[in-house]
């Protein structure tokens, strides 16, 4: 069967096309700018590139485009439509509805959007994708694959805020948690890759992109992660602040004039690496580039990066007393040998020690810690679309 991946945000849409049998990608790429002047960029497992400038005022066109170079006699992997047999979308955020990937069908639809609020500048593009892809294959089953789902599983004392209870209530405030379909894959993986039963067993994944997330799976399930209500809680990332004090709020609205909106928006987007680097860059490769060359803001970015991630190890190591294995995944952690290099020289107290050689190596599944390191520490390549692909496939 070949499952098409669909991850839809406002303005873009990335998609893959994978054989579910081989688990081997036929073809991938991305839309982007939808709605405005457009670009268009495709590449198949045969070589076949294409990146154009297209017209696509909604994200249905979109989606039509991606169709027609799926079957083009030229560039093509498919002969006709009718070899797609299944959808697969990626989904921000299911609240408490959702704790598994489901079949869409109009009831999940409106569940979906009952979880807007959670998830503003998320789901309603999640849901445009999933309705255009209604459109232009009306006969072909579809699954919603979550990023909260996997996290479903934290126990209360790990998900609940220190509010009046009222709150969650009335709101389902608490913390939620995401990159869930990385954190799965890569716990599964790390598991099998240091030869450990995922049922008895002590995993500390850490996707570190420009978001950036913690998560602590004990015996496959996930019992915490870094990230929160939003993507914003947690860890300090590319631009967003991760943990604060929440006062900071007031206190910056007071002092600076802004309302709620403006600070949210510093917070979301003019903070992190970004912000403590002095509007540098949010690209660990810049801040590199400009740490070596002494720029001093840039060096304690990195830093201030590093520790924190180092923390949140430290804390999940406690929430399942003890743990087997860490594994670094997604753009930083599987790219930046002095991220992993500085956040494993915290690790000392656990008997960790890394290989050095091995850390600055690129590549799939790589080994950074030494043998006779006490906590198995690896690069594990996270894979999101083939794990939505996975999810689909055993749905239909």
């Amino acid at each position: 069967m070949n499952v098409l991946v669909i991850n839809c945000g406002s303005s873009s849409l990335k998609y893959q096309l994978i054989n579910a049998d081989t688990e081997k990608a036929l073809a991938s790429g991305i839309c982007e700018r939808i709605g405005i002047d457009g670009k268009f960029k495709y590449k198949s497992n045969t070589g076949a590139k294409v990146e154009k400038e297209v017209t696509m005022e909604t994200h249905e066109t979109a989606i039509k485009i991606v169709l027609d170079a799926l079957i083009d006699p030229e560039n093509g992997v498919i002969k006709s439509l009718d070899e797609i047999g299944a959808v697969g979308h990626r989904v921000v955020h299911g609240g408490e509805k959702f704790a598994h990937s489901v079949v869409i069908n109009d009831e999940v639809v409106k569940a979906i959007e009952e979880c807007n609020d959670l998830a503003p500048l998320h789901n309603p593009a999640n849901l445009i994708g999933i309705n255009a892809c209604k459109a232009l294959m009306p006969n072909v089953p579809m699954v919603a694959v979550f990023d909260t789902a996997f996290h479903q599983t934290m126990p209360a004392k790990a998900y609940l805020y220190g509010l009046p209870s009222e709150y969650y209530d009335k709101y389902k405030i608490r913390r939620y948690g995401f990159h869930g379909t990385s954190h799965s894959f890569v716990s599964k993986r790390m598991a099998e890759f240091v030869g450990l039963d995922i049922n008895n067993s002590k995993i500390i994944v850490c996707h570190l992109g420009n978001g950036a997330s913690v998560s602590a799976v004990l015996n496959g399930k996930s019992i915490d992660t870094s990230m929160g209500l939003t993507p914003l809680e947690g860890l300090l990332m590319g631009t967003r602040s991760g943990d604060i004090d929440p006062a900071i709020i007031e206190f910056i609205a007071n002092k600076e004039g802004k309302n709620i909106s403006e600070i949210m928006t510093i917070l979301n987007k003019e903070s992190g690496v970004q912000g403590l680097s002095g509007g540098l860059s949010s690209d660990f490769r810049d801040l590199t580039t400009a740490s070596e060359e002494g720029n001093v803001l840039a060096t304690q970015a990195l830093a201030v990066f590093s520790y924190r991630v180092a923390k949140y190890i430290g804390a999940y190591v406690a929430a399942m007393n003890g743990v087997d294995a860490i594994a670094f995944t997604a753009g930083i952690g599987e790219n930046d040998d002095l991220v992993r290099a500085a956040v494993v020289s915290y690790l000392g107290y656990l008997g960790v020690t890394l290989d050095k050689e091995n850390n600055s190596k690129r590549g799939d599944d790589i080994l950074i810690s030494t043998p006779d390191s006490k906590v198995k520490v690896a690069i594990i390549p996270t894979n999101e679309e083939l794990a939505i692909a996975r999810e689909t496939v055993d749905l239909i």
